[in-house]
């Protein structure tokens, strides 16, 4: 009579079967992949260290330099804003009537030093004066649809 064990994370092992044995490539004839270790006979990739880079295509012109470039994008002034949402003021200042940045960063909505934008995600069901580094059109509209204020603070 077999007795069998549920499972439990002390027990836990695979379906037999499921699991295959790591293949060692080199290791002598015995293995069964010695000689050459699966690489063929001559050439590049068969050479250690074949160095090919990613995108190598043979020899052809890659497809990324066959695209035209267009256009620029001058990453080093780009303004990253860390975003906030309405709904998220809404959960998270229930009691408050004004939401500084001191504010978010003490319930960890933002991090750091970065501008932060306030989207309007959500819906406001009371009057609360916002303070953030920009704001979406929507979130603005809503705001002052609660009869709240949108305050613009420079970085």
């Amino acid at each position: 009579m077999t007795t069998t064990t549920t499972p439990t994370l002390s027990n836990l092992q695979p379906t037999p079967g499921s699991r295959r044995k790591r293949l060692r490539l080199g290791m002598g004839e015995g293995s069964g992949t010695g000689q050459t270790a699966t690489r063929g006979q001559k050439g590049q990739r068969s050479r250690s260290g074949d160095g090919k880079l990613v995108g190598f295509e043979g020899g052809q012109t890659p497809l990324l330099r066959r695209i035209p470039k267009r256009g620029f994008t001058n990453g080093m002034f780009k303004t990253t804003y860390q975003l906030v949402s309405l709904e998220t003021l809404e959960r998270v200042f229930k009691n408050k009537a004004e939401v500084s940045l001191d504010d978010l960063r003490i319930h960890r909505l933002i991090k750091g030093r970065r501008p932060v934008k306030v989207l309007g995600d959500g819906e406001l069901s009371r009057k609360l004066t916002v303070s953030a580094h920009a704001f979406s059109s929507s979130a603005k509209a809503k705001i002052e649809k609660a009869g709240g204020k949108a305050e613009v603070v420079k970085a």
